[in-house]
C-alpha cells in the first residue's frame, strides 16, 4: 500500500509545500507541490535519508570575541545531529580564527568538517590604563 508523506521544503525560502509518495518498500512513486527541482530532491532525499547542515558556534580562546560560528561543511545524517552538537560543544579553537579554517576535522567519522564561518581576531593588549584613568581622562574630556 503506498503512503504520502506531507514535507515542507527548507531548500529555499519559498518553502513549498511538497507531497511524497511512497510504495510499501519506502521507494518514491510521486512528488507533487515542488516549486522547482531542488525541492523534489529535497523531498526524495528526505523520505529515503534525511541530512541537516549544523550550524552552531565554538569557544575561542584568546578572541576579540568568546566564541566564532561554525558549520558542517556540508550535509550530515539527521540522526547524527545532536551528536555532532556535542562534539561541537567539546571544541575550543585559539584565536586567529579565519572564515573556512577546519575546527574539527572529520567530525563523527562522517568525511565532513566543522568550519569557522566568521573571522575571530585575538583579543587586544591589555590596556595601559586601567579603569579609575579612564574614566577620569573621560570626564576631564567632557569639561572642555
Amino acid at each position: 500500500m503506498n503512503k504520502t508523506t506531507e514535507l515542507t521544503c527548507i531548500r529555499c525560502p519559498i518553502g513549498c509545500l511538497v507531497s511524497v509518495t511512497a510504495d510499501a518498500q519506502g521507494n518514491v512513486m510521486d512528488i507533487r507541490g515542488n516549486g522547482c527541482p531542488n525541492g523534489s530532491r529535497y523531498a526524495a532525499s528526505e523520505l529515503v535519508n534525511p541530512v541537516r547542515i549544523v550550524t552552531s558556534t565554538v569557544r575561542v580562546e584568546g578572541g576579540e570575541l568568546p566564541v566564532a560560528p561554525v558549520k558542517t561543511k556540508t550535509d550530515i545524517p539527521k540522526g547524527r545531529v545532536f551528536d555532532c552538537m556535542e562534539a561541537i560543544n567539546r571544541a575550543s579553537v585559539k584565536a586567529p580564527v579565519r572564515i573556512g579554517d577546519v575546527v574539527i576535522a572529520d567530525v563523527l567519522g562522517l568525511g565532513v568538517d566543522v568550519v569557522a564561518t566568521r573571522d575571530v581576531g585575538e583579543a587586544a593588549a591589555e590596556p595601559k590604563q586601567d579603569v579609575e584613568e579612564a574614566a577620569e581622562q573621560i570626564r576631564g574630556e567632557r569639561e572642555v
